[in-house]
């Protein structure tokens, strides 16, 4: 109870009991649910903006409690009874909030309301989309967890202003089937967004590759093929997946293509595709080596293309040249890291050391081989059958890689009996200091002859922004393992991770200008804590007065929306009804009116 202008006012919240160390009891407003009217003048009553659910219309009433009586000229009011208040229906809401935040601040709502116009369904196809991309940013999972579990967990209802029919399984199949054909303006669309929100520059962009599998046959997508796959599955069919982002990690096109596609096979297209795209400009191409054929990077180095690239070579390059580099200078770029430059062809050749990288490769290298010592001496010790010996060695040069190599080893004939002296190995002590010598060295090429080694040095290794992506889709957007089998349903759930990377991208630039040292995960699960509650409380009359109510944030969480400069929304539209649920309620928290 407070008193405010003379009269007396009865505030009431939902709070939670907390002990303390000390043996005291702690209370910690979970819900304000606001002011019930106690006072009888017209002056002072308060109402509420409600909707009727009989009269499908929104209606302003005025509360009072039961143990109060009407006011004879309170023709909008209800009594309530506070006493049967129920909590139901407890559901995440902050992180599908800033998801659908995300949402908006990219205009997609509008992009794809443009371009999936309304129809004779209830619901519209860009708030399906909407709730599949949130959902694959924040809890990624299959269109028929969605539909079973996931949208009944989460506040998406309420965000939406929708029912359980934006959910539907065939609605959210079907809703797969219309985004392709809008792909290629998409990529526009997204370009202009980061160039306004972040001034985002394009001159410099990544280009790499990687793979998803399949889990099943797929024998109705003729995508899905067996070839190399980058998630250790060569026992699963797989699609490639070609990407090309900027060096600060906003993506600007990708394509789907078959399984066993070769690298080199691809980066043709995606130069046409980029400058039909957004136009001829002079722009500069990062890849890794085995992706530009000699072909290509000839037609790059055209003057009439204006194209300009930086591509890593094979350390064999390295010792075809190593004449040139030895009477060479060093030159100090930063710290740890040296270079050695020599122009040759219109390409400039960029020999570049690293100490950090060079004990990192040794020490990988180094405890690979350890494992591998370690697997033959016990081989050597138990001395199986030969048959068996050549097994267990295959598998051992599977798991070590090339570490295998430097390992010299002498096995018994066919027919022969495997003892000490016919099985036996030993290290290639001078191969090993050799390649130990040439670890951390990247022989890169480069056709802008007259650019600063370390420019070139710091755009390679921002190579390493496009494999964070690629990581990002594959175990936080959850692109794989793929259960769909038509081949436009695939290339369609590949686009919605791709938007949810889109979302993530955008708070990650978010963060970094206003509280940098957060990442984009942690953000997700500090404000997942903010959840949903449905608050019944009966009427006199027998009717249910329901209350949407978001839970009051922690301090820490709402110092974290300050530095976003984010604010939560109002709190949604109460409404009443005179149907009985069936749910059951969560009365933990307690009612009490504050003094």
């Amino acid at each position: 109870m407070r008193k405010k202008d003379g009269k007396d006012h009865r505030y009431f919240s939902i709070v939670e009991n907390r002990r303390l160390t000390c043996g005291k009891m702690a209370q910690r407003t979970v819900l304000y649910l606001g002011e019930v009217n106690d006072k009888q003048e017209t002056a002072w009553r308060k109402s509420l903006e409600v909707f009727d659910e009989e009269e499908q219309r929104p209606r302003s009433l005025s509360l009072f409690p039961e143990d109060r009586e009407l006011p004879a000229d309170a023709i909008d009011g209800l009594q309530v009874k506070l006493s049967g208040l129920e909590l139901r229906r407890a559901r995440a809401f902050g992180n599908c909030w800033l998801g659908c935040e995300l949402w908006h601040q990219l205009g997609l709502d509008s992009f794809w309301q443009q371009r999936l116009p309304d129809g004779r369904e209830a619901v519209s196809w860009e708030k399906v989309l909407q709730l599949l991309v949130v959902n694959r940013l924040i809890d990624p999972g299959s269109e028929w967890r969605v539909h079973r579990q996931w949208f009944l967990e989460s506040a998406m209802d309420e965000l939406l202003g929708v029912d359980f029919a934006v959910a539907e399984k065939d609605r959210l199949y079907r809703c797969l089937d219309r985004l392709l054909e809008h792909k290629q303006d998409l990529f526009v669309w997204l370009q202009r967004k980061w160039a306004d929100l972040f001034h985002a520059d394009f001159e410099v962009l990544l280009y790499d590759l990687t793979s998803t599998y399949f889990e099943g046959e797929m024998e109705e997508n003729p995508k899905a093929k067996r070839g190399y796959s980058r998630d250790g599955r060569p026992d699963c069919l797989q699609v490639v997946i070609a990407l090309v982002i900027t060096t600060d990690g906003f993506p600007l096109a990708y394509e789907v293509m078959d399984g066993n596609t070769s690298d080199r096979a691809t980066l043709r297209g995606f130069l046409d595709k980029i400058e039909s795209t957004y136009g001829k400009a002079k722009r500069m191409w990062v890849m890794d080596r085995g992706i530009p054929t000699e072909a290509i990077l000839a037609e790059m180095r055209d003057p009439a293309r204006q194209m300009f690239y930086l591509v890593g070579t094979s350390k064999g390059k390295i010792k075809q040249h190593e004449k040139k580099w030895l009477d060479l200078p060093w030159q100090k770029v930063r710290d740890s890291v040296e270079v050695k430059l020599f122009k040759q062809d219109d390409e400039l050749y960029v020999l570049a050391k690293s100490e950090g990288r060079q004990l990192k490769e040794n020490a990988i290298r180094r405890k690979r081989l350890a494992r591998l010592l370690r697997k033959l001496r016990a081989m050597r010790h138990s001395l199986p059958a030969r048959d068996k010996l050549l097994m267990r060695i295959g598998a051992a040069k599977t798991e070590a890689g090339r570490a295998f190599g430097f390992v010299t080893l002498q096995l018994p004939d066919a027919g022969q009996p495997v003892t000490r002296a016919s099985f036996h190995f030993c290290v290639d002590k001078q191969k090993l200091k050799e390649a130990e010598l040439r670890d951390g060295h990247y022989l890169l090429r480069s056709n802008l002859t007259g650019e600063d080694p370390a420019v070139l040095w710091t755009r390679y290794v921002q190579l390493t922004q496009i494999e964070s992506v690629f990581r990002s889709l594959k175990s936080e957007l959850g692109i794989r393992p793929v259960y769909h089998r038509l081949e436009h349903r695939v290339d369609a759930h590949i686009l919605v991770a791709f938007l949810a990377y889109c979302l993530q991208v955008t708070l990650k630039h978010r963060l970094m200008e206003h509280a940098p040292g957060l990442t984009p995960t942690a953000v997700m699960d500090k404000l997942g804590t903010i959840q949903m509650i449905d608050v019944w409380v009966p009427t006199v009359d027998g009717r249910w007065l329901i209350l949407p109510r978001y839970t009051q944030p922690e301090k820490d969480t709402n110092l974290l929306l300050q530095k976003l400069q984010i604010e939560l929304p109002c709190q949604p539209l109460p409404r009443i009804t005179s149907s009985p649920s069936d749910t059951g309620s969560d009365s933990s928290p307690s009612i009490a009116c504050l003094l």
